[in-house]
């Protein structure tokens, strides 16, 4: 049987140890790091790697891998509460892609998304090899003010933005070769290609939010890590879960499946306490920001999984991507 390694706990047994240093407030756990940087604000900094045909179909064209390159490593920023200012590529290409129109078409779309939120390429690395790209995000924050997953309390409602099962549903759709299901709408490719990371929304959470995260990895995976962080629980119910209407039209049997564990949303997930629901949801409506609440945090049950699905115990796990797994 192939050995199937769980990043997480890779990242816990041979790297965590290498994080503590004097200016570094937050390392190695949440979606960035949190350095303190001057006396009044710290430096956010995340890194994502991409690689073909485990983050995105090899047939993609360039334009498309640089935009979503860069969308999901900003969306780490705003799971952070950070203003993105700053970025490096590593990009490690094979002889195809090395060729003027390819990267003419991927430098089009890192612009496109480096203009839209005023960031700046700093810097990085090229290399000859299996196509990976390596984007290292660095923005600021306050002191003391970035997000984090450790922060949620027992009694604090759980709120999403945006709509889930869209990444999931767009990868089915790009990536089937039957034609058994419906060819990917220009809404689902957008949303797959360029998700829009929520800076504004996570910027705002600094004064809402106890906890937060982006969901990446799946809603009840990433919900999972904010329980563990934060040493609660999870109830959430399907039907406030925001599911498109495309998806329940069009994927009836597996919408459900895809918000929950999809993965690929890039949506943010985080906790608010009862007494600022109030007064969130009126920044929200003044805002016309889109978030919708799902559940509520509670305490931390021993022997058992912390995320609750309609009151049924799942595995914070469950349909999660794990970079690692393989089959035997």
């Amino acid at each position: 049987m192939a050995r199937s390694t769980d990043e997480f706990r890779l990242i816990d047994n041979y790297f965590k140890g290498l994080t503590h240093q004097s200016q570094v407030a937050v390392g190695i756990g949440d979606d960035g790091a949190i350095i303190d940087s001057s006396a009044s604000t710290q430096l956010v900094i995340a890194t994502d790697t991409l690689v073909e045909s485990v983050h995105f179909p090899a047939s993609t064209e360039a334009e498309h891998i640089a935009t979503r390159a860069l969308c999901v490593n900003l969306s780490d920023m705003a799971a952070m509460g950070a203003e993105p200012k700053w970025f490096t590529l590593a990009l490690t290409l094979p002889a195809e892609a090395a060729a003027d129109a390819w990267l003419q078409g991927f430098s089009r779309g890192l612009a496109k998304i480096a203009n839209q939120h005023n960031i700046a390429l700093i810097g990085g690395d090229t290399t000859a090899g299996p196509l990976t790209i390596s984007i290292t995000v660095l923005g600021e924050v306050p002191k003391e003010r970035g997000l984090v997953r450790s922060g949620a309390k027992s009694g604090d409602n759980i709120y999403v933005s945006g709509t889930l099962g869209d990444g999931a549903a767009a990868l089915h759709s790009i990536i089937d070769k039957s034609q058994t299901l419906s060819p990917p709408s220009s809404r689902l490719i957008e949303r797959f290609y360029c998700p829009q990371p929520q800076i504004a929304l996570g910027i705002g959470l600094r004064d809402f939010a106890s906890a937060c995260i982006d969901i990446s990895d799946g809603l009840i995976a990433d919900l999972g890590h904010i329980c563990k962080a934060s040493g609660v629980s999870a109830d959430i119910y399907s039907q406030q879960l925001p599911i498109h209407s495309e998806l329940k039209q069009q994927f009836k049997q597996q919408s459900l499946q895809w918000a929950t564990s999809g993965g690929d949303d890039y949506q943010l997930c985080f906790t608010v306490a009862a007494s600022k629901e109030a007064e969130f949801e009126a920044w929200v409506a003044t805002r016309k920001l889109v978030v919708t609440k799902i559940g509520n945090m509670g305490p931390m049950a021993h022997n058992q999984s912390p995320v609750r699905l309609d009151n049924q115990t799942i595995s914070a796990t469950s349909g999660g991507y794990n970079h690692f797994h393989q089959k035997s």
